[in-house]
């Protein structure tokens, strides 16, 4: 075997294992996140920046929407799975919004 060969097959090792060094930690770094989004505090609608967003925990009862099914579950800010109840959101780091509540930010997804 020359040493042109050792050189590519020792390349290709490496590459292998970066490769699969990369899909692992990008597994690992995501089960955190889904972990952390179902353990964050529910955003009060008293908390200053929810009631300056007259942020609302029933979007049925809030007043300004654009149209009935305006809601945080279809909302580009919301980041939760629209079947739960609550979820993260971009505008109130750290909180978890109610799904199926409302606030002037709302934006819809497209």
């Amino acid at each position: 075997m020359s040493e042109h060969d050792t050189n590519n097959e020792g390349r290709r090792r490496f590459l292998k294992v970066a490769a699969g060094g990369v899909a692992v930690a990008t597994v690992l770094g995501t089960l955190p996140r889904l972990a952390r989004a179902q353990d964050l505090p529910h955003l009060s609608p008293s908390d200053p920046t929810a009631a300056a967003l007259k942020y609302t925990e029933d979007g049925s009862k809030a007043q300004g929407k654009k149209t009935a099914s305006d809601a945080c579950m279809n909302c580009n800010f919301y980041q939760g799975k629209a079947a739960a109840a609550w979820g993260p959101c971009q505008l109130f780091p750290g909180k978890a919004v109610a799904s199926k509540g409302w606030c002037i930010s709302h934006a819809v997804m497209i």
